[in-house]
């Protein structure tokens, strides 16, 4: 029988073909699709969007985003420009896509025929002690100023891209989900003139990794400010009940204190045929 062989250039090529083959195939294994859920709130402010990796949800955003960006008209002059704040919210009928990794994750939200796209990066790392904590690393808003719902009468139109730098928000315990009522506000320094671009974002819930149950969070870590608004308004009935058991006890030592130190009366015999033979 005939003995085959391969040149160094064709063992190359069917290494190449083998490596493109098994990349292929993991993409294939790691699909990621987006998914819109926000007809699922009864907020109308609210949107609620998830990336799945083969069916099984990897990150979830349930959250409310208004954003101000500001940006230049031209005076009545046609001379000098003036800055204006085109300010609108984030629409719930948005587009989804996103990325899942074990420690980085991100999700990209476009509108509006790809006019505006918010883009936000989360990661994991490890803190003090060994503790393993998730971040919103990097938040990124892209804008057409050429789109006239919100911004009219732009001077020198185009698009825009407003960047976080050196960010480390939201950070939360890692296998939980960050919730949060208040407002929490993020500025981006946009390449338009480097103006500051406001995202805030409120009534939010987020878990970009660890995600146990498909569509259900994690156990939630609620933020300083809800913990602090709580307290402020459970605060005034602690005191209040403090108060109320301070002058019940002072009231009832008062009364034990009038009863031990009252003059006592004399007090008459029983047997009253003494007074008889008297």
């Amino acid at each position: 029988m005939g003995r085959l062989g391969f040149s160094t250039t064709e063992s190359a090529r069917l290494l190449l073909l083998g490596v493109f083959g098994v990349l292929a195939l993991s993409v294939v294994l790691a699909e990621q699709e987006g998914e819109n859920l926000s007809g699922l709130s009864t907020n109308p402010d609210k949107a609620i969007f998830a990336v799945r990796e083969n069916g099984t949800t990897c990150l979830m955003v349930e959250f409310a985003v208004r954003f101000l960006v500001p940006f230049d008209v031209l005076a009545l002059n046609g001379i000098d420009l003036i800055t204006e704040q085109a300010a609108f919210t984030l629409p719930r009928d948005a587009e989804i896509e996103g990325k899942c990794g074990s420690t980085e994750s991100e999700i990209h939200i476009t509108w509006k025929n790809n006019a505006y796209t918010l883009r936000i990066y989360f990661s994991k790392e490890f803190r003090d002690k060994g503790i393993e904590v998730w971040k919103i690393s990097k938040v990124q808003f892209v804008y057409d100023t050429s789109e006239t719902s919100h911004f009219i009468n732009a001077y020198n139109p185009g698009k825009h891209t407003a960047n976080t730098h050196h960010l480390s928000a939201l950070v939360t315990p890692a296998g939980r989900s960050y919730v949060c009522l208040a407002q929490q506000t993020l500025t981006l320094i946009s390449t338009d003139h480097q103006k500051g671009v406001t995202v805030s974002m409120y009534d939010t819930q987020i878990q970009p990794f660890d995600i146990a149950s498909d569509f259900m969070f994690s156990e939630p870590y609620k933020c300083i400010t809800d913990q602090r608004e709580r307290l402020e308004e459970t605060l005034p009935l602690i005191l209040g009940f403090i108060l109320a058991l301070i002058i019940v006890i002072t009231l009832t030592v008062y009364h034990f204190h009038l009863k031990l130190t009252a003059p006592q009366l004399p007090q008459l015999p029983r047997d009253r045929s003494m007074y008889k033979n008297m």
